[in-house]
């Protein structure tokens, strides 16, 4: 998650006073208005708890009303303290900092505790009605969808709640994967807009526990829709004769025969990102990602209009970052800066083992960078707890109480997953990365794929010599 203090605004207090208002974006997105007491107070239980050596430093009180060189000094300041604390594993993930956010969420968007309905779609389209307080964090909205559909506790992990933009036309774009800092029933309501829905979707990547999953008749059930809904929006490509092979199955009722075929099926499990612009293989490409099976599928559209597809695998990335830049809204006039509007330009550029002794750095900007980054994560994730013998039910079961994180946005933050070797010894990256899956680039032509694709593959990446 992104966080930054953009911008402030003089508010008025109970008293007739006024106070300056430190305003919290989350990804772009204002999550919650602060006071810098607020913030003190909340620097001050951290520091109670953890030990000064832990905490960042804060913005120091000031005894003098401050000008406004001043508030924007210590607007600054306090974004690279939020920022810092977000990043920090223990910090980020502790209750403290999490339910600071969500009582300060619920405050500036002034909804009362009380009991709601709140509507959660299922990937079939069916809405699941479930009655909660408004002050019900994430953690506690999925167990009460839980409770309602009677999925089992120990399968509770294997799913999240994604926030989504569903168009027009019924095309679906994922907005994040809602977390425990916010509060489902707040973050869709302050949305204000009826084309914003949560959907409850798995929260895994490896197929392999799709057999934990159908194992349980709801669980099943699940799978299945999610299944049948890739496939009917085009995330998961399919020919004329498993076309005719999964209507039989349909018609049948087969469902864990269904899944079994539509696991062997291109970009099975994959997320599929809106239409956005990369700097690979050349500036200034349009490029359709998707994320899945430990990679980031990308299908470019160069500016001679052909088409080409590859895959960065994620053991081959050395480490990813977030940035973010305010970019002035264009007003129609010959300066786009005088309307005094900005928007937030999202970039996730990761640095890829091209070759032997060759990295390289690719950059993708979109909305959706950070959802992006959030994918590559918990793809890492699963991978550590794999190599490590660990229990995979175990890891989802404490990624759902919130206890697994890790930072992955800051102004320019690295992020190292299983590639972690400076610049100035490859030797590192080049023996572990000759035990992992290589990167797979591909030309593809229009007999796998809806378009009309030429067979032309990314020249000058790959492993051969490796």
């Amino acid at each position: 998650m992104h966080f930054s203090i953009p911008d402030t605004e003089v508010r008025s207090g109970e008293n007739g006073s006024t106070y300056v208002a430190y305003n919290i974006h989350v990804n772009g997105v204002l999550h919650c208005r602060v006071r810098y007491s607020q913030l003190l107070g909340l620097h001050e239980q951290i520091k109670k708890e953890y030990g000064s050596n832990v905490v960042p430093a804060f913005p120091p009180k000031k005894i003098f009303t401050l000008t406004p060189a001043e508030v924007e000094q210590r607007r600054e300041q306090l974004e690279k303290y939020m920022q810092a604390i977000r990043q920090d594993p223990l910090l980020g993930a502790s209750e403290l900092f999490n339910s600071f956010l969500r009582k300060a969420q619920q405050e500036t968007q002034q909804i009362p505790t009380e009991e709601v309905a709140i509507d959660i779609c299922l990937c079939n389209g069916q809405k699941v009605t479930v009655n909660i307080l408004t002050s019900y964090k994430t953690e506690d909205v999925l167990d009460a969808v839980a409770t309602k559909l009677d999925l089992p506790d120990d399968l509770v992990g294997y799913f999240s709640l994604f926030l989504v933009r569903e168009g027009v036309d019924g095309s679906l774009s994922f907005v994040r994967k809602l977390q425990e800092f916010e509060l489902p029933y707040v973050s869709i309501t302050s949305s204000r807009s009826s084309e914003f829905h949560i959907v409850l979707r798995k929260s895994y990547w490896d197929m392999a526990y799709d057999s934990d999953v159908m194992e349980n008749r709801v669980g099943l059930n699940l799978l299945y829709a999610q299944t049948v809904s890739d496939i009917e929006r085009g995330w998961i490509l399919v020919n004329k004769d498993q076309h005719r092979q999964l209507k039989s199955l349909q018609e049948k009722g087969s469902k864990k025969e269904f899944i079994h075929l539509g696991q062997t099926l291109k970009y099975y499990g994959y997320i599929k990102f809106d239409p956005c612009v990369t700097d690979f293989p050349e500036k200034g490409c349009q490029v359709i990602v998707s994320a899945g099976n430990n990679e980031l599928n990308f299908h470019v559209k160069l500016p001679n209009e052909q088409m080409k597809e590859g895959s960065f695998k994620v053991t081959r990335m050395r480490c990813w970052r977030i940035t973010s830049s305010q970019v002035p809204i264009a007003n129609g006039t010959t300066n786009p800066c005088s309307s005094g509007q900005f928007e937030i330009k999202l970039e996730l550029s990761f640095e890829y083992l091209m070759s032997k002794d060759r990295l390289q750095w690719v950059t993708i900007t979109s909305d959706q960078a950070i959802m992006m980054s959030i994918c590559l994560q918990s793809m890492v994730d699963e991978l550590m707890v794999k190599k490590s013998g660990g229990s995979i039910k175990k890891m989802l079961r404490k990624r759902h109480n919130g206890s697994i994180h890790r930072s992955d946005s800051q102004q320019a933050v690295k992020s190292s997953p299983l590639l972690d070797s400076p610049d100035a010894n490859r030797e590192q990256i080049v023996k572990l990365s000759t035990k992992l899956t290589s990167v797979s680039l591909r030309g593809i032509s229009a007999s796998n794929s809806a378009n009309n694709i030429s067979n032309y593959a990314f020249e000058g990446i790959g492993d051969d010599d490796l």
